[in-house]
């Protein structure tokens, strides 16, 4: 059971109804014990009745105490049915002393009853002490979570309004930068139509393209963070979406030693094709370039998890250290030296367009797991009902 201590279910219960016993067993111990020592004490000795007659009390207030109002009345009444036919049938009164005995046996039933009245309050108050605390310990965790989830929504709106700004200025930028950036690589490619490999002004030009080129990636991550949402959603078959993946990814796999492996049932999908298709294209470029130094594998694959249709982009490469992870999704945020930190910004964001959610799993030395996850409810997923098994391609 979650939440429940088992202590709380069992050893406690147990170890209180053994102390119960072990308490009623010491207050009917020392209520005989008085008894005996009544009977086998001649009634010549008067003083050693007066000290038994007082000892009858310590029996009736553990009574009171450990078990309330009900246990000390019930050992004052033990008490005098044991006591009551010494009194009258073994002792001789001298000089008034049955009076005053019998008021004794009264007055055990008040000090029973008063004692376990208090007790039994004292008792009450401390459950409703208990209940207090037990209160204010449910809310201040609650206060806890509440809080938690502020700072995450305020880190959150933080994260979105940069990504606003870097949108509009992205947009005003735009026109500015794509057109003279044109111009100067179609200069590097005319200069490169006369000149041959070994010339020195022939890699310079090579430098300019790459440089170029380099830089209209950089615009076109720019440029994704300002686009506005399509909202034109149509069937995409998810089987489809990645054999076009792994076409598309072959040669930069290739190029780093990469084996991509795809597992899909199959599944539809009535969404955004092109937000779909370029983050599950950022992921598993992330995922290839993750694997450049010493190759691996690339696993792509779909599957239904309750009211959800996970998408899973997965490697074996370096993994992630904690400060990493927490930091992955902010933009301008990179560990590598060419890197613009605005790859998986932009993924997170396609992914929240769709609906859906975006959560990663890695460890260092382990590789990279990250779960594209939209719920089906909202996306109106679907399933194709065929019977034949999936496809692994």
């Amino acid at each position: 059971m979650k939440g429940i201590d088992v202590d709380t279910l069992f050893k406690r219960p147990w170890r209180d109804l053994l102390v119960s016993h072990y308490r009623l067993l010491l207050v009917v111990l020392l209520v005989l014990l008085v008894t005996v020592l009544h009977y086998l004490t001649s009634n010549l000795h008067t003083p050693f009745h007066d000290i038994y007659r007082r000892l009858y009390y310590l029996p009736i207030v553990l009574g009171g105490v450990w078990f309330g109002l009900r246990g000390g009345l019930l050992a004052a009444v033990s008490v005098s049915l044991l006591y009551l036919p010494h009194v009258l049938l073994q002792l001789v009164p001298f000089h008034g002393n049955l009076l005053e005995q019998m008021l004794e046996m009264l007055l055990y039933h008040v000090v029973g009853g008063v004692t376990g009245l208090l007790s039994q309050r004292e008792r009450h108050q401390q459950k409703l002490y208990q209940q207090t605390a037990e209160r204010l310990e449910r809310s201040y965790a609650q206060l806890r979570r509440q809080a938690d989830e502020l700072i995450a929504a305020e880190m959150d709106l933080r994260s979105k309004d940069r990504l606003s700004i870097l949108g509009e200025m992205s947009a005003g930028l735009a026109h500015e930068i794509r057109n003279p950036l044109g111009s100067i690589r179609m200069a590097a490619e005319v200069v490169t139509e006369g000149l041959t490999e070994g010339d020195q002004r022939y890699e310079f030009a090579q430098i300019l393209q790459k440089e170029t080129q380099r830089l209209n990636n950089v615009l076109e991550d720019y440029l994704g963070l300002a686009r506005a949402p399509a909202d034109k959603a149509e069937k995409v078959m998810l089987q489809e979406i990645f054999s076009e993946l792994k076409v598309q990814l072959s040669p930069l796999a290739a190029t780093s030693g990469v084996v991509i492996n795809i597992e899909v049932a199959d599944e539809y999908l009535f969404v955004e094709s092109l937000p779909l298709r370029q983050a599950l294209l950022n992921l598993a470029q992330n995922g290839i370039q993750s694997m450049a130094r010493g190759g691996g594998t690339l696993a792509l694959s779909a599957h239904r998890e309750a009211d959800q249709l996970v998408l899973r982009v997965s490697d074996n490469g370096e993994g992630m250290q904690r400060d990493v992870l927490e930091k992955m999704f902010t933009p301008f945020y990179t560990t590598r030296e060419h890197g613009t930190g605005l790859g998986l910004a932009i993924t997170q964001r396609l992914v929240q367009r769709l609906g859906g959610d975006l959560q990663v799993d890695s460890e260092p030395g382990a590789g990279t797991t990250f779960y594209l996850r939209l719920p089906m409810k909202q996306q109106t997923a679907r399933s194709a009902t065929l019977k034949r098994p999936d496809v692994v391609l």
